[in-house]
């Protein structure tokens, strides 16, 4: 029987193929079966947008790769190098010539240059443009590769596009993407909005969200999670605003309204986008010339390897009092400065002792991250300075300089994962340097305690009342009170005195100056320095002489004699009677309002009456608690258990002594009547393998669940080791979780009155009673929700691992949906790990696609968890592992329902092979080309053979 073929497509995007005789002697005409004169003159007359396809097939797979190494050879430049995918995995980068045996069919290569990519291609694709072709075809018994070469017509390339962006959505690509790019954070919810990955995995660019709702578009360090460089940080935007990169080579950011952030690069010829090792996203022309990049327009962050030439600039995320701070590279020196009205410097990378000088009288101008030190260059590229900030010296680890909110450079060693402290060694020096460590007029101590001085301990908030203005008036009366001696201020090593005087010149000249807040007065060197703006102030270091200041306060009086106290006096009584007439027409109205809302309260209050008598008269309810019986209950809702999708929920003791769960739902969208009827339905199903609703609470805005206690918590504890007891649980406890869950699902899809399809399954939402029998929570939840604010349509929506593929390509959902959803909890359960482990290796990151694998190979122990103790000839284990991937298959009518996922864990169905991995990934082509047959996938275990079609029920809605 002859092996399924596997297709390739070879598109060139750009430029044009230069021929190379000893590559083709050294790969065509070695190629069994090519007839390699017609290939060299089908390739020679390609032309830009040529389309150009490959296949192979049996056992001669390894030629693929030859085409591979062969196009290599033909289109030479640094780093060529192909991404081998394997199905369900996007990141492992290899070099050609690693390639080996068939992996030309187990997985498809992309060549990550600008000219050139390699996908595969479906066989029903394949028919298709054969047709479209002119009958080339692939001959129904042929073995050898066959290379056909076309020049595109509008309508095929319209298609490959089409085709191009369905395969692409919402994949992450590694290296690079090309002109025609685009998408919104929506696209890539899976990835955490993160769409471009550097070759070496360590940088991410894509979305991110600062507060749930507004985005950035950011580089990021994957493993740290640190952010270092940022598009838009000024302006950011909602989820449905897309990055493009258009075919005239601009990247921006933004929609048909507005554009938020531009490369400004249109016509440059630019070829493609990528994130570099270092992560530096560049946009590059031909023969990789850099047109753009970020390294020249940092944010708050420089990077090990990254130029800062003079004439840069980082500024800082904005303070409490959106201050900003910022590092300038200016001609001979690097500045720190705040950015006040008039801004101030604060510290130079001349003046900090801290830097070792390997040249004298040199100018700097460039500076980078290197090893563990920061060091400056000439414009010869000696180096001049050096500022050594750990004593950590790995030449290969990652260091970032931030420019904190505080106004403080900080390095990090990215490398040391999530959340890495900083090293000891900041700039400046000390804390009480900066800016304002402490609110302005405070005293900073060198242990980073603040005092406000006496002088203004009496006053709001330790400010003077500065309420007078330089425009022109009448002068206010002021006076300079004074603050102390032995003060210093960070600015004053940074700038020139004002004058040369005594102390009372010092003061009459802020007196003079009415934008003058605050003076510094030396009494050895008599200098005088004004400020209009001030920070915090800081103590003198021991040893030094430090400064007398005065600060300028408003005394309330005005010049002006007998003229200036009757203006005062008029004054004074027409503010007293517009407020009196102010306080008449306030009192009428507040009585005016206080007659209408007692009448619109009472008939509330006769509605919701009548409302209650609704509830109180249906038959079956829940009970019916007080909102004032819950808070007795939960101690005003002071322990809390957890927080889900719909709610928080909270702990609480009944009056009988019964313990409950009361779940507090928000986002709810429904009146009285509404939850009424949907309560009602929940309240109506029991099963052992679900939670008991015991009783609702529906009074005035408040709408609480109150469910049946389940003292072991929800799954995840016990699966992922996060209870208490540290307790592992046995092989027989996991089964029984297992089955129990199937039947508390079939039961609500196939037993109920109205169907119910749960939107939510995952381990949280599986919850364990004393003796660890399982039952699901939250059944019924969804159809309570308003769409646009329910988590379950959105921050369900980023819950990785758990969501069916039709969640993510807006399909009707059905309960095929929850079947996708319980598989994979299976595989946790199995397994004992989550589902996704980004710090695993390649191949383990994924745990369904290594399952698949492992399942095929015949490596089941390499499937459980380690920690258990199995009986191999126990024929639950496998039973469990090939429901699980049946259930998780992609196209939902491959699924099992419920129902029979119970009959099989029962023993009485016999599960077959579930499909190779290699299948799995053609659901979206599949359903192109779905024919309306569909195979069975399960048979009894008695003689009787009749296929089971899994089908599809479309409802109106989920519940």
């Amino acid at each position: 029987m002859e092996k399924e073929k596997q297709f390739w497509l070879l598109k060139i995007e750009v430029g044009e193929w230069s021929w190379d005789d000893q590559a083709t002697n050294g790969g065509l005409s070695n190629w069994d079966g090519v007839k390699s004169k017609q290939a060299q003159k089908n390739l020679k007359s390609m032309r830009l947008g040529d389309l150009c396809f490959f296949y192979h097939s049996g056992p001669k797979a390894r030629r693929i790769v030859d085409v591979v190494s062969v196009v290599r050879e033909w289109y030479e430049d640094d780093g060529s190098a192909v991404d081998v995918r394997p199905v369900g995995e996007m990141n492992r980068s290899v070099d050609l010539k690693e390639l080996k045996g068939d992996d030309g069919l187990k997985g498809f290569g992309l060549f990550r240059q600008p000219r050139l990519s390699i996908v595969p291609i479906p066989n029903d694709m394949w028919d298709w443009i054969c047709e479209l072709g002119g009958g080339f075809g692939r001959g129904e018994a042929s073995i050898k590769p066959v290379m056909v070469c076309f020049h595109c017509v509008k309508s095929l390339c319209f298609c490959f596009l089409l085709w191009f962006e369905v395969c692409g959505a919402s994949t992450q690509s590694v290296g690079q993407i090309n002109p025609g790019f685009e998408g919104s954070q929506m696209n890539w919810v899976d990835h955490d909005g993160l769409f471009l990955l550097s070759n070496n995995l360590i940088f991410a660019f894509g979305f991110y969200a600062l507060d749930g709702t507004l985005f950035s578009l950011v580089v990021i360090h994957m493993s740290s999670s640190r952010i270092v460089w940022t598009a838009n940080r000024e302006q950011q935007v909602k989820n449905d605003v897309k990055f493009v990169l258009d075919e005239n080579g601009n990247a921006y950011l933004g929609n048909a309204m507005s554009v938020v952030w531009s490369t400004d690069t249109t016509g440059k010829g630019v070829t493609a986008m990528e994130l570099q090792d270092n992560g530096n996203l560049v946009l590059l022309g031909s023969n990789r010339r850099i047109l753009w990049q970020s390294f020249s327009s940092p944010t708050d962050a420089l990077l090990s390897g990254q130029e800062f030439v003079v004439g840069m600039k980082l500024k800082s995320d904005p303070y409490f009092n959106d201050l900003h701070h910022y590092l300038e590279f200016k001609t001979d020196d690097l500045i720190l400065y705040v950015g006040y009205q008039t801004p101030q410097l604060y510290w130079s990378m001349s003046t900090d002792s801290r830097k070792t000088i390997n040249q004298v009288n040199d100018t700097i101008s460039s500076a980078s991250l290197v090893a563990n030190s920061w060091n400056f260059y000439d414009q010869n590229q000696i180096l001049v300075w050096q500022f050594n900030f750990s004593n950590y010296n790995d030449p290969n680890a990652i260091w970032a300089a931030v420019l904190g909110t505080d106004g403080a450079i900080s390095f990090y060693n990215l490398q040391n994962g999530k959340s890495p402290g900083p090293e000891p060694i900041t700039i400046p020096q000390n804390s009480c340097s900066t800016p304002e460590p402490c609110p302005p007029y405070n005293v900073c101590s060198f242990d980073s305690r603040c005092q406000c001085p006496s002088v203004l301990k009496s006053r709001p908030k330790c400010t003077p009342d500065l309420n007078f203005l330089c425009n022109g008036s009448k002068k206010s009366v002021v006076e300079l009170v004074y603050v102390g001696e032995r003060l210093n201020y960070f600015a004053l090593g940074f700038v020139k005195p004002l004058l040369k005087t005594h102390l009372s010149g010092c003061q009459e000249a802020c007196r003079e100056n009415c934008s003058c807040r605050v003076l510094f007065f030396e009494n050895t060197s008599r200098n005088c320095f004004l400020f209009d703006q001030v920070g915090s102030l800081k103590r003198a270091e021991l040893g030094s002489i430090g400064f007398i200041s005065y600060i300028k306060v408003h005394s309330g009086g005005l010049d002006g004699g007998n003229e200036s106290k009757e203006h005062k006096h008029v004054v004074f009584v027409v503010i007293i009677t517009i407020a009196t007439v102010l306080i008449i027409v306030g009192l009428i109205y507040l009585g005016f309002r206080f007659i209408r809302m007692k009448k619109k309260l009472m008939k509330r209050s006769q509605e919701t009456s009548e409302e209650d008598d609704v509830f109180d008269g249906v038959s079956g309810m829940p009970i019916r608690f007080s909102y004032n019986d819950l808070c007795n209950a939960t101690k005003d809702f002071s322990m809390k258990l957890g927080q889900g999708g719909f709610g928080s929920v909270y702990q609480g003791v009944l009056p009988d002594g019964s313990g409950v769960a009361v779940k507090r739902l928000e986002g709810i969208g429904q009146g009285k009547k509404e939850f009424r009827a949907e309560v009602s339905i929940i309240g109506s199903i029991h099963h052992v393998h679900l939670v008991k609703l015991k009783g609702f609470c529906a009074e005035g805005t408040h709408r609480l669940l109150v469910y049946e206690y389940m003292g072991k918590g929800s799954l995840d504890r016990w699966i992922f080791n996060k209870n208490e007891e540290d307790h592992v649980l046995d092989w027989e406890t996991r089964f029984n979780i297992v089955l129990g869950m199937a039947k508390g699902l079939a039961y609500l899809h196939e037993e109920c009155d109205a169907k119910i399809v749960h939107c939510d399954i995952k381990p949280e939402n599986v919850l364990l009673d004393d003796n660890f029998l399982a039952k699901v929570s939250d059944f019924g939840l969804a159809k309570l929700m308003k769409r646009e604010q329910s988590s379950v349509f959105t921050m369900v929506r980023g819950t990785r691992g758990y969501l069916a593929p039709e969640w993510i390509m807006n399909y009707a959902i059905s309960e095929k949906s929850d079947v996708y959803s319980f598989g994979m909890v299976v595989m946790e359960v199995i397994g004992g790990r989550k589902n996704y482990v980004p710090g695993e290796s390649l191949e383990k990151a994924h745990f369904p696609s290594y399952a698949f694998k492992m399942m095929e190979e015949g490596k089941l122990n390499e499937i459980l968890d380690p920690k258990l103790d199995i009986d191999k000839n126990d024929e639950r284990v496998v039973n469990a592992i090939k429901v699980a991937l049946w259930c998780i298959q992609d196209d939902m009518h491959m699924r099992p329902s419920m129902a029979r996922v119970v009959q099989i864990l029962e023993g009485i169905c016999v599960v077959s092979e579930p499909p190779s991995s290699s299948q799995v990934s053609s659901w979206i082509y599949s359903s192109f080309f779905k024919s309306n047959g569909e195979e069975g996938i399960f048979s009894r275990s008695t003689n009787d053979n009749s296929v089971v079609l899994p089908s599809e029920v479309q409802l109106s809605g989920p519940r």
